[in-house]
């Protein structure tokens, strides 16, 4: 996993191990050896990594393409959680994975978002409201 991301990241950002070896302040045969498996960068230096690349540092340490279609580590902040299917009546099931990290219940309200260019957005009702709420208070005040 770490070593086969560390691998994918850099290649991604068209890094060579001497440019990841640079940024750390350590050798290129230290990558080297951590692509290779043949050991794991202490703790300060993974995070440094995945701030380098721009993911977390779970993904970088744990992240199985396998089970994310085949796809690299996303950028921090950023999931995908599998594919759904629309159901005949134009029902689809939110993943396990994203209704616990957006806290989705049983009976909650989602308001549906689209944009013909980008696509749909699912967002919970209360926090629509509260962002359209924001935008009225910004609407309503003076500029100077």
């Amino acid at each position: 996993m770490f070593k086969d991301n560390l691998i994918q990241m850099r290649k991604m950002l068209q890094m060579t191990q001497e440019d990841v070896a640079d940024k750390l302040g350590v050798t290129r045969q230290s990558v080297a050896k951590w692509e290779a498996g043949d050991s794991i960068p202490d703790l300060d230096k993974c995070k440094q990594l995945a701030d380098i690349f721009g993911v977390s540092l779970d993904d970088l340490a744990n992240y199985e393409p396998e089970e994310n279609l085949g796809f690299a580590v996303p950028p921090k902040g950023k999931h995908l959680f599998g594919l759904v299917t629309v159901g005949d009546k134009g029902q689809i099931v939110i993943p396990a994975k994203a209704r616990k990290l957006f806290d989705i219940s049983q009976g909650d309200q989602l308001v549906v978002l689209g944009d013909e260019g980008q696509g749909i957005a699912i967002v919970k009702a209360e926090k629509f409201m509260a962002m359209a709420g924001m935008v009225e208070k910004l609407k309503d005040m003076p500029t100077t």
